[in-house]
């Protein structure tokens, strides 16, 4: 069951990930201004963190540990972002730091799409196992 749950939320998450690159081009062709790009980004930006932190979390309840050690770097990296305080984009320096919010992006898109394909894995494992 925390497996069909990962699921779920690992393909909001790359959803998500996807709606953030996406809006990172238009800002690029300049089909949307920084001021609209980041209002839009910024109230999604903790509830990411968030739904991300609280998969992780349920990993740590329910004893999945490797799943927990494969989520660790990421909760580690947004916990770090909110703590120093760089977790909001801000409209004044968007085009300076554009490449590195583009990379992160990407980054997080693979990472989501890697652990969506081992999160369904684990589901069908399961579900095997139950069966039998």
């Amino acid at each position: 069951m925390l497996f069909l749950f990962a699921v779920i939320m690992a393909a909001l998450l790359l959803f998500l990930m996807v709606f953030f690159v996406i809006m990172f081009s238009d800002l690029e062709c300049d089909y949307i201004n920084p001021i609209d790009l980041c209002n839009k980004l910024n109230q999604f930006v903790l509830p990411e963190m968030g739904a991300h932190a609280f998969l992780f979390f349920m990993f740590l309840i329910n004893g999945s540990w490797l799943a927990m050690i494969l989520n660790l770097p990421l909760v580690v990296y947004n916990i770090q972002k909110v703590t120093a305080n760089r977790h909001m984009y801000d409209a004044t320096e968007i085009f300076r730091t554009l490449s590195q919010h583009k990379k992160e992006c990407f980054f997080k898109l693979g990472f989501y799409l890697v652990m969506f394909f081992y999160f369904l894995y684990r589901m069908i494992v399961a579900l095997i196992a139950a069966d039998s």
